[in-house]
């Protein structure tokens, strides 16, 4: 797997399994954990998914979280429940391994939003609307064609507004100022029981840049998940099923590795 940066071109390894030592995993859920989907709503749990999960938290002694721009009941669902430690919205809600969930409150113009994405969506067929509350997504992955115009009309509300332009894979998202991936990654490592652990952000996407740096900077380090690009992640998998084969990997390294 290769990145490109200027002429240079990096290569990024797999990452490492036998050598990890109290490792904490923030986990990304599309591209990552589930494989992209048209619509939001066609993905859907999976058995080994769910199974790779509950293992991975068993014996890392809870030290897993799913960390996503999805909310954390779409979280929830996918994952069928597996994962007690979450972040939704990019930051914006999170649960710890004790259960107690924190949102921070929505910034009025969400709703600007949301209704501006929505007269959009109804001149357009295959685009969809997603109202999170604390973020509004428009999905155009049924609609490539409609790229261009979306992005102007999201970067118009984000200016307008002062709401975040957070743009994904065939997706761009205005939300709440003043979380991202990195600061939920932070906020878990200061908690139990990934407090002192080696974290490791997996994620395929631009929002996962953020965990990337956060898990750096705290002594750790990103997986880029998917095609090749510049990035702050060390090291990369191919796809969704990669991820898979790596997390069963960590999970029987762990329970054979003393403590």
């Amino acid at each position: 797997m290769t990145v490109h940066a200027g002429s240079l071109t990096h290569i990024l390894p797999p990452p490492p399994i036998e050598t990890l030592r109290r490792p904490a995993l923030f986990l990304d859920m599309d591209g990552v954990l589930a494989p992209l989907a048209p619509h939001p709503d066609d993905v859907v749990p999976v058995a080994r998914r769910t199974a790779v999960l509950k293992q991975l938290i068993q014996r890392l002694d809870g030290r897993v979280a799913i960390v996503s721009g999805r909310t954390l009941a779409e979280i929830d669902r996918i994952s069928d429940g597996a994962a007690q430690a979450a972040s939704g919205v990019h930051g914006l809600e999170r649960r710890g391994a004790d259960g107690v969930s924190v949102r921070d409150e929505a910034d009025p113009a969400v709703k600007q939003a949301v209704a501006a994405f929505n007269a959009f969506a109804a001149e357009r067929p295959g685009v969809v609307v997603e109202d999170k509350g604390v973020a509004a997504g428009l999905h155009y992955r049924r609609a490539p064609d409609q790229g261009g115009a979306a992005q102007a009309l999201a970067s118009e509300i984000a200016d307008r507004t002062g709401l975040v332009l957070q743009p994904g894979s065939m997706v761009l998202e205005l939300k709440t100022p003043g979380t991202d991936k990195g600061t939920a990654v932070t906020a878990f490592m200061d908690q139990p029981p990934f407090k002192g652990a080696f974290p490791i952000m997996v994620g395929d996407d631009l929002t996962d840049e953020h965990g990337f740096a956060a898990a750096t900077a705290l002594g750790g380090f990103g997986v880029l998940v998917g095609p090749p690009r510049e990035t702050a992640a060390r090291y990369g998998l191919a796809d969704v099923d990669a991820v898979l084969d790596w997390l069963e990997a960590v999970a029987a390294s762990v329970s054979e590795t003393p403590a």
